[in-house]
C-alpha cells in the first residue's frame, strides 16, 4: 500500500534553530496518528507544513501523491500559490485558538470557505453547514455568533468548519489547549467519535495521554526534531522502549496526579 502522508529527510529552520532535523514519516489512508512529546520538539510544526503554512529547506512531502513543491523548485520549498491552494483543498485544520471569524454567524463560518474556494450554491452550503453541526450538537447556535459561545462549543463549531471542506486529512494542533479544564472533554468526545465513526486520516498534536491512548492507531513520541520512538498505543503507553520516552510519559503522568 502507498503512503498518504509522506515526509522524506525533511529540514525546517528558523534562522541557526533547527526544528526539524532530516524527518521522516509515513501515515497510511485513514491512520489516526497523535504526536506527542515536550514543547519545541517539531509536533506542530509538522502540521504546519501540512496545511502549506510554513516552507522546509530540504527534503519531500506529498499528500496523496502531490507533492508539496512543484518540479524544478528551489529551497526553500514553499510552491506557488496556485499549486499550494490544490495541496491545500485536501487538509483541514483544527487550531488551538479556534480561529472563528467573530463577524459571522456559525452557520456563515461553515459555508463561506465551501461557497467562495469549492462553489457550493448557498442551499448548498446551508444543507452541508447543517449536516456539520449536527454532528458535532451545535445545530442550536447556527445563528450564534463566537463570541456568544463557551471554548468548548467554539472548538466544536470550528471542526465541523474544517469538515466542510472535505478535507481527506484533518490536523489537530492542541485542540483542548485553550479550554478550561471543565470543557476539554466535549471536545475530546467529538474527535473521539468523529475517528471511530469516519474514514478520515487524522494527525493530533496532543498533552492528553489518556485520550492518545483511546484515539490513536499509532503514537509517535518527538524529540529534538525527530521521532525517538513509535508504535500502537499499548506498546508506546505501557512499555516505552527509548529512556527519552520513558522520561517524558513519566514527568506527563506525575503531573496529572
Amino acid at each position: 500500500m502507498n503512503d498518504f502522508i509522506s515526509f522524506k529527510g525533511v529540514h525546517k529552520r528558523y534562522g541557526n534553530y533547527n526544528v526539524l532535523t532530516d524527518f521522516d514519516l509515513t501515515v497510511r489512508h485513514g491512520e489516526k496518528v497523535t504526536l506527542i512529546g515536550p514543547s519545541g520538539s517539531g509536533k506542530s510544526t509538522v502540521l504546519r507544513i501540512l496545511m502549506t503554512l510554513e516552507p522546509f529547506q530540504e527534503g519531500a512531502v506529498t499528500l496523496d501523491g502531490l507533492s508539496y513543491h512543484e518540479p524544478g523548485g528551489k529551497p526553500p520549498f514553499l510552491a506557488s500559490e496556485k499549486h499550494l491552494r490544490t495541496v491545500r483543498g485536501n487538509v483541514g485544520m483544527v487550531f488551538q485558538s479556534f480561529n472563528l471569524f467573530p463577524h459571522m454567524s456559525v452557520m456563515r463560518n461553515l459555508m463561506e470557505a465551501p461557497m467562495s474556494v469549492l462553489g457550493l450554491k448557498r442551499h448548498e452550503a446551508e444543507e452541508r453547514a447543517m449536516t456539520l453541526l449536527s454532528m458535532v450538537g451545535m445545530q442550536a447556535k447556527a445563528q450564534s455568533f463566537p463570541g456568544q459561545l463557551s471554548g468548548g462549543q467554539q472548538q466544536r463549531v470550528a471542526i465541523a468548519r474544517a469538515l466542510a471542506m472535505r478535507p481527506k486529512v484533518l490536523l489537530f494542533d492542541e485542540p483542548t489547549s485553550a479550554l478550561d479544564p471543565e470543557l476539554v472533554g466535549e471536545v475530546l468526545s467529538v474527535i473521539r467519535s468523529l475517528a471511530a465513526e469516519h474514514d478520515l486520516t487524522m494527525l493530533l498534536v496532543t498533552h492528553e495521554m489518556r485520550f492518545a491512548r483511546e484515539v490513536s492507531d499509532r503514537v509517535c513520541f518527538f524529540d529534538g526534531g525527530r521521532i525517538v520512538e513509535q508504535g500502537p498505543p499499548e506498546q508506546i503507553f505501557s512499555a516505552p522502549e527509548h529512556p527519552r520516552t520513558r522520561s517524558f510519559l513519566s514527568s506527563i503522568l506525575e503531573g496529572a496526579r
